[in-house]
């Protein structure tokens, strides 16, 4: 066999995106028991840890709010009393229902800050009604916050704290403070323990306003639902509840407050007005008493009636006598030049004559001033026109002017008849006058008396009447199934959890591992070139390939052998191949062995040379037995033709 050097072009083969992908894929999917294995320790888990869990359940409730700013009507027989109900806007109810002052009175009323527990074999499970005792904190002190409580009965009238035997319903001293436990039924040795958890008050409104929720169910709508999530389904409810009274009973205080104030300033200013209406009437008593007086009222009234009508009158003369004036003025005053001013207000002038003449007087100018528009001055139409329009005037001058006579005269009689009047109404003596202010006094102040009582009343009856501006349209209820812990999300969780615990464990491994496993680690960090690939043989047989043979590993063979000859630089020459590796059990003889059948199938002189001096292996694998080999060619004690064996037929 004669030896060649060959000359190697490298390359290196690429595989896609796709490729490396589908390779990650079915690595993962060939170790799959190990992810269902994580995948069911990790739901199980979740099982495990959701039995630890408590369940919390949502507690609804909705509040109707008669807000005015959306048009809810009161329907209220009374609501012509109810004087004191400002308009409500939804918006601010919501914001007085999460208020810190009235969930404070809910927490008092319930005495949410001391939590009752008991032991379950998956963790403390809080109780609330189911509790048998009822913890009363007197006088507490910073270590009640700081330690659980934990509540056994040895007897039926006693109890034990964190080993410390008390007496019941009776006011205690402890290293918590001063305390009384109450029984709500009977206890007795083989009671079940209590665990108690005292928080700050604080601590315990500011948690529950802040898990409150208050929305309105749509933009125009007046109803307020409320949601609150607890962990016990009864104290929730009691909690919306309490909070829906405590709210009521805020607005009714808060009406009757306004109310109270009302009543409290009528009455006082009743007593004030009833003393000065009692020092009136005995005025007008004494004064008439004194004076002799009977009724003298009749003759003033008829004085001011009539100095009234005369009034009347000479205003109406004065409003003729205006009118005469602005007429003569706008008579004397408009021009012959065509130009109109605007006619003066007849009011109050009833003289048909004067009325004609200011219509006619109306009706020239206007034909004139159609006229003019259209003809020369010289017309003689036109110069008829002006010669009736001044004529007319002059009549007017003087009717006016015989008019203002007739009124001049006549208001001159009614002043006279007015300073006549004067006079007679001045000699009315002063007493009658001094009466007048009295009994003006005593009107006022018995009016004002009345309106006082009346709106007494009507406050009085508002009071009595205050009703809360809600209505509670569900009273709080509990869901039938909690809604957290969400055990879908958890096991979801969890699986995912599980997933990826194999996948962070391969890659870890792949991570530290410094070894060469695969393909595209040789070709990631080398330019040698890959003919390539034998997987590893589960048969204990040496030589796997066969001429009928066509398993995985008999065709990547053949692949390599194929993948051999395009090396040769000469095809007529021979072609020498080097099988090694790192250490011992890597597949070289494997390899050598097989692909050296391979190209004897196909016709091919072959030779393959042990070159392992120290552990031989071929011989072995072909049953040969051993003989004169490569060592003993190469101190010169054999030839070539010496140490050739042929293969027997497998």
């Amino acid at each position: 066999m004669a030896n060649t050097n060959y000359s190697y072009v490298p390359y290196q083969v690429v595989e896609n995106n796709s490729q490396n992908l589908r390779a990650i894929l079915f690595r993962y999917l060939r170790n799959w028991p190990w992810f269902i294995f994580s995948a069911g320790l990790a739901v199980i888990g979740a099982y495990i840890y959701l039995l630890f869990q408590p369940p919390i359940y949502r507690i609804q409730a909705s509040l109707l709010v008669k807000d005015e700013k959306k048009g809810i009507n009161q329907d209220n027989l009374l609501k012509e009393f109810d004087i004191f109900a400002p308009k409500k806007v939804v918006e601010n109810e919501i914001e007085i229902l999460r208020s810190y002052t009235l969930m404070d009175k809910v927490a008092s009323h319930l005495q949410l800050n001391v939590g009752y527990s008991k032991e379950t074999m998956f963790g403390n499970r809080e109780i609330f009604e189911e509790s048998p005792v009822r913890l009363i904190i007197e006088e507490p002190k910073s270590a009640i916050y700081k330690q659980e409580l934990e509540l056994t009965f040895p007897s039926a009238s006693s109890v034990k704290i964190n080993d410390q035997t008390y007496p019941l319903n009776q006011s205690i001293t402890t290293p918590y403070g001063r305390l009384r436990i109450f029984t709500k039924k009977t206890v007795s040795n083989a009671t079940e323990k209590v665990l108690i958890q005292v928080y700050p008050q604080t601590e315990v409104v500011s948690g529950y306003v802040k898990s409150l929720k208050a929305e309105p169910t749509s933009k125009s709508s007046t109803v307020i639902a409320l949601s609150i999530e607890d962990a016990v389904p009864a104290r929730g409810e009691a909690i919306l509840n309490q909070l829906i009274n405590e709210y009521n009973q805020a607005a009714i205080e808060d009406k009757n407050l306004m109310a109270a104030n009302t009543l409290k300033f009528i009455e006082e200013r009743l007593k004030l007005i009833s003393g000065e209406l009692a020092t009136v009437e005995k005025d007008v008593e004494l004064y008439k008493s004194a004076q002799g007086i009977t009724d003298l009222s009749t003759q003033a009234e008829t004085f001011l009636k009539t100095a009234q009508t005369n009034d009347a009158q000479l205003n109406q003369v004065d409003i003729q006598l205006g009118a005469l004036q602005d007429l003569e003025k706008y008579v004397k005053t408009q021009s012959n030049s065509g130009n109109k001013g605007i006619a003066p207000a007849t009011l109050g002038l009833s003289d048909p004559v004067l009325l004609g003449l200011v219509s006619k007087l109306s009706e020239l100018e206007l034909q004139r001033e159609q006229l003019a528009r259209t003809t020369s001055e010289q017309n003689p139409m036109l110069l008829g026109l002006i010669s009736q329009i001044a004529s007319t005037k002059t009549n007017i001058i003087d009717n006016v002017q015989t008019m203002k006579n007739m009124l001049t005269s006549s208001r001159e009689q009614y002043l006279a008849t007015n300073t006549k009047l004067e006079s007679m109404i001045r000699t009315i003596p002063s007493k009658e006058r001094n009466l007048l202010n009295i009994s003006r006094q005593q009107a006022i102040k018995n009016n004002l008396y009345t309106y006082l009582l009346q709106k007494r009343e009507e406050t009085a009856v508002s009071f009595a009447s205050t009703i809360s501006d809600s209505r509670t349209i569900d009273a709080a209820r509990s869901t039938d199934k909690p809604v957290k812990p969400i055990k879908r999300m958890y096991y979801l969780l969890f699986g995912l959890i599980g997933l990826f615990i194999p996948i962070a464990v391969m890659g870890g491994r792949d991570a530290i591992n410094n070894r060469i496993l695969r393909r595209t680690d040789v070709e990631q960090n080398t330019q040698v070139p890959i003919l390539g690939e034998i997987v590893k043989s589960k048969k204990l047989e040496p030589i796997v390939i066969s001429p009928r043979s066509h398993s995985v590993i008999s065709e990547q063979i053949r692949t390599l052998r194929t993948n051999l000859q395009f090396l040769r630089s000469d095809p007529n020459q021979s072609q020498v191949l080097l099988f090694t590796s790192s250490i011992s059990g890597e597949g070289k003889s494997f390899i050598s062995l097989n692909l050296g059948a391979s190209l004897s199938l196909v016709g091919r002189s072959t030779v393959i040379l042990e070159m392992d001096l120290r552990k031989p292996k071929l011989h072995k694998s072909l049953s040969m037995a051993p003989g004169i080999g490569i060592s003993n060619y190469l101190i010169g004690e054999a030839s070539i033709d010496q140490i050739l064996q042929p293969v027997p037929n497998q």
